[in-house]
């Protein structure tokens, strides 16, 4: 099983900024793709970036140039930096992870991991 701990959430006001972290433990045998998706009330789950274990980023257009992933694969940690943060960012954030796992019980085993989200309000 794979736990992911999120953190940096809270309330900023308009063009502010704030960096949310995600790190993931358990018995993690690799983890390739690490994103960030958000949920406003009353709107589906969108992506918001991806990295890739190589580093390869994608971004929603609505953050380009504002927004940042990264992450750590020595500590299984992605990270978003919000710049510039505008009241239409305000939504649940959620990680997300690919891991590959292994047990004597299961063996093999690869599928997607989410966090519990963190809330970001911007207010105007």
């Amino acid at each position: 099983q794979v736990q992911l701990a999120e953190s940096g959430g809270g309330l900023v006001q308009a063009g502010g900024s704030l960096r949310l972290s995600c790190a993931a433990s358990g018995k993690i045998f690799s983890i390739n793709i690490m994103g960030w998706y958000r949920q406003a009330p009353g709107k589906q789950r969108e992506l918001v970036a991806t990295i890739s274990s190589s580093g390869s980023t994608d971004y929603a257009d609505s953050v380009k140039g504002r927004f940042t992933i990264s992450r750590d694969n020595a500590n299984p940690t992605v990270y978003l930096q919000m710049n510039s943060l505008k009241p239409e960012d305000t939504a649940v954030y959620y990680c997300k992870v690919d891991a590959r796992t292994y047990s004597i019980r299961s063996g093999w085993n690869t599928r997607e991991y989410w966090g519990q989200g963190t809330q970001v309000t911007v207010s105007s």
